[in-house]
């Protein structure tokens, strides 16, 4: 299995970022709410490319509040998947 990439939600001084492995990185929401969405959506697209994501979300204090584990599609999957890392 090739290396993870790895995405990070965390708080910034503008409302949150989503930022990592990816070309359009970072990228800046209002809320936490849309950022860990869009992270989740994007970890999705990148698992079923075929690319394993760690994705991290942090907590507006910095403490880790998640860490989930996105595995690479091994062909037609109906159901998108993360586990707890």
């Amino acid at each position: 299995m090739p290396m993870p990439s790895y995405i990070f939600v965390e708080p910034s001084i503008n409302g949150w970022i989503v930022r990592g492995d990816f070309e359009t990185s970072p990228r800046t929401f209002a809320t936490g709410a849309r950022a860990e969405q869009a992270a989740r959506d994007l970890c999705h697209g990148l698992a079923q490319a075929g690319e394993p994501v760690v994705l991290e979300i942090r907590l507006r204090n910095g403490e880790r509040a998640g860490r989930f584990l996105f595995p690479p599609s091994l062909g037609d999957c109906t159901q998108r998947m993360a586990m707890r890392a």
